[in-house]
């Protein structure tokens, strides 16, 4: 059987989440021709996503694109790009901080930058939004070991300790300039602490905050007001017109039930998320400690500490957010790494 020519790549978790893992070098650089690629290689569009690496789901249907950078203030670049699962759509307009946490060790791999003695800290630039961070991860005897004892809420079994720590955004907080708007005509507080967020007490849309996933992605009514506020909200924070795009996230509120700060049921933006990404955790605590926010009356934060408890449906994530600091607390696992055989063109035969 003959076919296209492989591809250079490394599967790995990240978070949360699943991905595909690409040198820049490795994929072509005119814009369309690498969509059409990736769109290829993912199995895209089909919601099984059967002919391809991608998972049927946003959350594993994602890839890094990861360059060395000219940037001073970064060692790489990483390019999130969100495939689309059931319709051929290859979109950045956002940031991944789940992938987030396999680019250090994938850089080392790839021998974009020499590992440390013990320990590496690898500063990256992530090209969507121009912000930066920093993934401090174990490197035993000058290797990445993904093998360790840190669990995550949402990831079975465990792995090595990620820790990313993001550098103060370039942007707005409240990005509409208003601790509070009314969109669609419900209250909402707008935040961008990495990720553009929408927060909506989940009790103003008649539903509890508490359901399963599946069943507010059922609710027809609830997408449709949720449609609403989304559309509405892109505009007041200078996003444009979002009927296409995957942002803002919007993050139902409701008090916690195990002890976190409040829980969360997360719009991505039409699948309900089944945990919550690492920027839109980072954006919801930030939102948490914003005096006089819709959260007001919801949230529970604790008297001392940075740390914030944000619970979700398959568990919780642990946010360090103050003032001037926002870190989190992730691991990675290469699931393969090797060479990857995308699907023909449309109307090819393999």
């Amino acid at each position: 059987m003959t076919g296209p020519e492989g591809i250079r790549c490394m599967l790995m978790r990240g978070g949360t989440s699943k991905g595909a893992y690409f040198l820049a070098d490795d994929l072509p650089a005119e814009r369309a021709a690498r969509d059409d690629l990736l769109l290829r290689i993912m199995g895209s569009p089909d919601p099984r996503q059967i002919d391809g690496l991608g998972g049927a789901h946003p959350l594993t249907s994602k890839v890094a694109v990861v360059s060395a950078s000219a940037d001073p203030e970064a060692d790489v670049n990483y390019l999130f790009l969100q495939v689309g699962v059931e319709k051929p759509e290859v979109s950045g307009r956002q940031n991944c901080g789940n992938l987030l946490a396999g680019i250090g060790p994938f850089a080392v791999e790839r021998g974009l930058l020499a590992p440390g003695d013990g320990e590496t800290s690898v500063r990256i630039r992530m090209v969507n939004s121009g912000d930066l961070a920093t993934a401090t991860f174990p490197t035993p005897g000058g290797h990445v070991d993904c093998t360790g004892d840190t669990e995550i809420s949402g990831v079975p079994g465990s792995a090595a300790t990620v820790v990313v720590e993001f550098s103060p955004g370039k942007g707005e907080l409240l990005p509409t300039g208003h601790v509070r708007d009314t969109v669609a005509g419900s209250e909402v507080t707008c935040v961008d602490n990495g990720m553009p967020t929408v927060l909506i007490p989940a009790e103003s849309l008649r539903v509890t905050g508490y359901e399963d996933p599946k069943d507010l992605e059922a609710n027809r009514e609830l997408a449709e007001r949720l449609r609403e506020i989304r559309l509405g909200a892109g505009e007041l924070m200078g996003l444009g017109d979002v009927s296409s795009t995957t942002v803002p996230k919007l993050t139902l509120l409701a008090p916690p039930r195990h002890g976190g700060a409040v829980t969360t049921r997360t719009f991505i933006p039409v699948r309900c998320h089944t945990s919550i990404g690492v920027l839109g955790a980072a954006s919801v605590a930030a939102g948490l400690r914003i005096e006089g926010s819709v959260a007001h009356g919801i949230a529970a934060l604790p008297e001392q500490g940075d740390r914030l408890r944000i619970e979700h449906p398959s568990g919780f994530t642990d946010i360090e957010s103050s003032i001037d600091r926002t870190a989190v607390v992730r691991t990675a696992r290469k699931i393969f790494d090797g060479t990857v055989f995308p699907a023909p063109p449309t109307g090819g035969r393999a």
